[in-house]
């Protein structure tokens, strides 16, 4: 009977170890067979997005994610284009309706005082963020939407606000499996540079989240060519990727957990 239970609770350990490092063999598959997602993102509502980003993913048929902050001038001046944008597949996502940072990290000069994460409460971002997604509704009509944490600062003067307001989002960027999950921010990369980080990832990750921000101008900037490149690399590699908004992707998951 010891051995037994020795036994037990040995193998019950053992499954538990492989699972924290393996996911689910039953989550494994994305829609078509696809083992491996990508999440395409273009954050923060620049012009550049409108202007260079989106022609080149309509013109090959890909779907992708914008998280907006509605205080850009880009947003403001050009409300009637992102409305489109969404009616096109696209997924309209929120990234607060400030983009507050932490103003004490290293580099972070750039963030106002009265911008700053250090000096709000977690119920001032509750309300700013639920405010955000009040706007998205009205421009796409959805009821379920993702959240980009500006930065993927979490913290404020009093706790944790991405944990309080995580429940009114399907999925949270920065809060997936990350045994399963990785990211990479390509400004300044080469298509080349990026595709290898794709191909380089281990058998265990099946979702790839590229955040990118300016496309051929603004800030944080990847060329319109080598991001033109790298979309030609997804469209001709389409048999091993699975290409879509975060929201659909979050959505497949809650699916699969089922």
């Amino acid at each position: 009977m010891r051995v037994t239970t020795v036994f037990t609770h040995f193998l019950f350990f053992s499954i538990t170890m492989y699972l924290a490092y393996h996911p689910l063999v039953a989550a494994q598959q994305w829609p078509e067979g696809h083992k491996i997602a990508i999440s395409l993102s273009y954050d923060d509502a620049l012009n550049s997005q409108l202007d260079n980003a989106l022609p080149a993913l309509n013109q090959r048929g890909l779907k992708a994610s914008f998280y907006i902050v509605p205080l850009s001038d880009a947003f403001k001046n050009r409300i009637e284009e992102w409305r489109q944008l969404a009616k096109q597949g696209h997924e309209l996502g929120n990234h607060s309706l400030f983009h507050a940072c932490l103003s004490a990290k290293p580099g972070r000069e750039w963030v106002q005082a009265s911008n700053a994460l250090d000096d709000k409460t977690v119920q001032a971002m509750v309300n700013e963020i639920t405010v955000a997604n009040t706007v998205l509704t009205s421009l796409d009509g959805y009821s379920e939407h993702t959240f980009t944490p500006p930065c993927f600062d979490q913290m404020v003067k009093d706790g944790n606000y991405v944990e309080a307001v995580k429940e009114q989002f399907v999925g949270v960027k920065s809060l997936e499996d990350p045994n399963s999950t990785a990211l990479i921010g390509p400004s300044d990369m080469s298509s080349a540079q990026i595709i290898n980080f794709i191909e380089k990832q281990p058998p265990n990750i099946r979702l790839i989240n590229v955040l990118f921000h300016g496309v051929g101008g603004d800030h944080l900037v990847t060329t319109t060519e080598e991001h033109a490149k790298f979309l030609d690399y997804l469209v001709a590699n389409q048999d091993k990727y699975w290409v879509d908004t975060y929201r659909n992707i979050m959505l497949a998951e809650k699916s699969n957990l089922k």
